[in-house]
């Protein structure tokens, strides 16, 4: 079954460009079009896309407050934010908000649809540098870095890379474990520290 997408996108050739790009992957189809949030909000949550793409800088209602309010209504609806360059704040506050990760526009069309199919897998696409930004902003409030109790060693191992911003894939080869061994530790891990995103995974494990 395809995975079904929809985008919220205020410039009509670039979301037109992007659903036309994902309908030609038999891998994924375009369920819907948004050019603002208000809308978009009043259809997702009857449509139940698997993946939202979302800009961040919408008119009216800004994409980090539409990812809030849909996260609220359809929390099982996964969010990746567009942006066209990399705002640390804002891509933060959408990350806390519920976002699952973030693309820049001008990534390489293969890059867009990764980024889709390894938010599917349970990931959170997002570059080191802004994955840092996050463990900073979190170390800043006075958080420890002690292991979380309820964590196996190599559960804390796993989510010490996710802290410093590793790809599943680059988990799986510093570790030593397949691809789908690390999606099943992560998925402990979330169950464990009753999380449901990597930003919420990260935040928990530095404030222990």
């Amino acid at each position: 079954m395809a995975i079904t997408v929809s985008i919220v996108e205020d410039n009509e050739q670039l979301r037109g460009t992007l659903c036309r790009l994902i309908d030609r992957s038999e891998e994924f189809r375009c369920l819907s079009q948004f050019g603002n949030a208000e809308s978009a909000l009043e259809a997702l949550p009857k449509e139940r896309p698997k993946v939202v793409l979302m800009d961040i800088n919408l008119p009216g209602m800004n994409g980090v407050e539409c990812v809030r309010k849909l996260k609220q209504a359809a929390p099982e609806i996964l969010v990746v934010m567009l942006t066209a360059y990399e705002d640390t704040e804002n891509i933060f506050n959408a990350l806390a908000a519920g976002a699952a990760g973030y693309l820049l526009k001008r990534a390489p069309r293969t890059e867009l649809l990764e980024a889709i199919r390894e938010v599917n897998n349970g990931g959170s696409p997002m570059t080191t540098h802004i994955a840092r930004k996050v463990v900073q902003s979190f170390q800043k409030t006075g958080a420890s870095t002690q292991p979380a109790e309820n964590l196996s060693a190599r559960e804390q191992e796993v989510l010490d890379c996710l802290s410093q911003g590793f790809l599943y894939k680059e988990i799986a080869e510093k570790l030593g474990i397949s691809y789908e061994t690390v999606h099943t530790y992560i998925r402990r891990i979330y169950e464990k520290l009753q999380v449901r995103t990597r930003t919420e995974a990260v935040a928990k494990f530095l404030r222990r």
